[in-house]
């Protein structure tokens, strides 16, 4: 067997793997709602996880490898909200969720300091890999006005200060 069709194969298995895993999320959130529970902190957080739940698997459907999810670094009060390898780029992704569109973009979130403080965590991340790959920043916006998450990817979207 080709290694073209192999590699193919093996991208359309992951990727029905992924459709079996957020098909299997959708059914436990549904029974979840059915039960009274406390509440799980802030709306505000609550909407983050599922805009990132969303960007993490809207980004593997368009190839990334993702390695890590919410990296800290002890020196920043900032999080890298995913990290993953697009072909040979490690990308660090921010992710901003928004339930409305109303207000500004999502991605206008991502200021001049909030970038500083990205670039000091990835550089602490990329002290812990060998090597090294050429790096990218991209900001996913995910909005939860209607029933599935409508997501915006912006590649490149500043550089590392």
């Amino acid at each position: 067997m080709s290694g073209m069709i192999r590699a193919a194969l093996i991208r359309g298995h992951l990727f029905m793997q992924g459709s079996l895993t957020r098909l299997a999320l959708r059914v436990l959130d549904s029974a979840a709602r059915l039960f009274p529970r406390k509440s799980s902190g802030p709306q505000h957080l609550t909407t983050g996880r599922r805009g990132e739940e969303a960007a993490y698997f809207y980004l593997r459907r368009n190839g990334y490898v993702m390695i890590a999810r919410n990296y800290r670094s002890p020196r920043s009060r900032s999080e890298l909200d995913l990290v993953g390898w697009d072909d040979a780029t490690l990308v660090f992704v921010e992710v901003k969720t928004r339930s409305t569109r109303n207000v500004i973009p999502a991605e206008a979130a991502v200021d001049v300091e909030k970038q500083r403080d990205l670039s000091r965590v990835a550089r602490d991340f990329l002290r812990k890999i060998k090597g090294h790959p050429p790096v990218r920043f991209d900001i996913v916006s995910v909005y939860l006005e209607g029933r599935d998450p409508e997501i915006e990817l912006f590649k490149g979207a500043f550089q590392m200060e």
